[in-house]
């Protein structure tokens, strides 16, 4: 008889009910769930009413009890947040004792430190449900793509954000509005600076390069711009000229800058961006996520699917906690840890200054109606080595008129300080937008 695995669960709310339902009812499941067991669950408050059925005698309000408690093989938390996060997963690291976990925050900042650590205390931390909820991206990153040359990763990896900007180019919805609904339906916390400014993304994309790349990304270098002052004309504007808007976390091979640690330059961000219409990202729409590998020599292959919420996220948790289950199962000899199924670094990378980054750009300006001023933009895009793909202009009337451009390929350094220029411009009374393009 296969020996029973005892389960401690760090928090009961949404992904954490979602994990104890699954546990719960093993029937028509893999059947190594059938040997995991919920042993110990901490909450914050005993008296609350639960949708999944637990003892009593199992619940805590002490995390650490969880963790301690020697029934107890695999922790998984789902708390979110930096702390206590991180200090019980380093606790049950020191008890010799495998973490699965969701918290992408607290991966994306002490992920070395995590991983550091289990591999000295020769146990797992597994991190699939912590980018794109239930989507399986981590494990072919670390197993089934290994063999690749990766050369970008570029996806929506919010839902949040993708909720609304879907809504805003299906509907012309306002923004605020849009925001407000997506609280009201609980696709938005109420407060939304985490998913509308990036960060979320931001944290994920840091996960996803540090895998892709096999180095450490130092997570508050990572440029980031959220979509809280994007206007509904933008989106307006970029469905006539054939493109949609993505907030897009991008990571990316650049080349060598001479670096003679033999570091790999990457350019990692987080952005608006125009999607063209006939690009794999585009039709990724309401609160799904997508992620974009391209690399050789597979190609392009792409992972879509729900983001966030109960099932999708539980679904990724308990996939960790049964590829840990299934190695304990086997009892190998030698004791050692499955190298593509634990996290490591091979190599060492580094993120270049943004003004090295080359991307197509999408920019917005407020001008007088007047004649030459199309003139002098183009101009100045020329002096500064700036190509323009496409300039076209919106809404003109007496009192002023919109210029919306976009650009070839060019390096950010060159688009600031055409845009500076431009600005200074007399007729131009101000830059209202500037995106990335794909």
């Amino acid at each position: 008889m296969a020996t029973r695995i005892g389960i401690g669960l760090l928090g009961l709310g949404t992904v954490g009910a979602g994990v104890a339902s699954i546990l719960n009812s093993p029937e028509g499941r893999h059947p190594l769930i059938a040997d995991l067991e919920l042993a110990r669950v901490a909450v914050r408050d005993l008296q609350r009413s639960r949708p999944v059925a637990i003892p009593t005698d199992r619940l805590t309000t002490d995390p650490n009890e969880v963790v301690d408690d020697p029934n107890v093989h695999v922790v998984v938390e789902v708390i979110g947040g930096i702390e206590p996060a991180r200090t019980l997963i380093m606790r049950a690291i020191s008890a010799g004792k495998s973490v699965v976990t969701a918290n992408k925050a607290v991966i994306a900042r002490h992920g070395e430190e995590i991983a550091a650590a289990a591999a000295a205390a020769g146990v797992y931390v597994l991190i699939e449900a912590a980018v794109g909820g239930g989507i399986p991206i981590i494990e072919p990153l670390k197993q089934s793509l290994g063999s690749n040359r990766i050369e970008r990763v570029s996806g929506i990896i919010n839902g949040t954000t993708n909720y609304i900007l879907s809504r805003m180019a299906d509907e012309g919805a306002d923004y605020h509005a849009v925001l407000k609904e997506a609280q009201e339906l609980g696709y938005a916390e109420a407060d939304p600076a985490a998913d509308v400014d990036g960060h979320d993304a931001a944290d994920k994309i840091a996960i996803l390069a540090g895998l892709a790349f096999g180095g450490p990304i130092e997570r508050s270098a990572v440029p980031t711009t959220g979509i809280s002052n994007l206007q509904g004309r933008d989106v307006d504007y970029a469905t006539q000229l054939g493109y949609g808007v993505k907030l897009l976390a991008v990571a990316e091979r650049l080349e060598s800058d001479g670096d003679p640690m033999g570091s790999l330059p990457l350019g990692v961000r987080v952005q608006p961006t125009l999607v063209p219409k006939d690009h794999p990202l585009a039709g990724v729409s309401g609160v799904n996520n997508a992620i974009l590998v391209e690399g050789d020599p597979i190609g392009r292959v792409m992972f879509y699917g729900p983001g966030a919420g109960s099932g999708p996220t539980a679904s990724a948790v308990v996939a960790d906690i049964l590829n840990i289950a299934g190695i304990r199962q086997l009892n190998s000899s030698d004791g050692g840890l499955d190298p593509l199924l634990a996290a490591s670094s091979w190599r060492s990378c580094h993120l270049v200054d943004s003004s090295r980054i080359r991307q197509r750009n999408y920019v917005r300006f407020n001008t007088e109606d007047a004649p030459g001023v199309i003139g002098r933009i183009g101009s100045c895009f020329g002096e500064q080595g700036v190509s323009i793909q496409s300039i076209v202009q919106f809404d003109a009337c007496d009192e002023g008129a919109e210029i919306v451009v976009i650009t070839h390929e060019v390096g950010n350094g060159a688009m600031q300080n055409a845009l500076q220029a431009i600005t200074s411009l007399p007729g131009v009374r101000s830059l209202a937008a500037h995106f990335g393009c794909f």
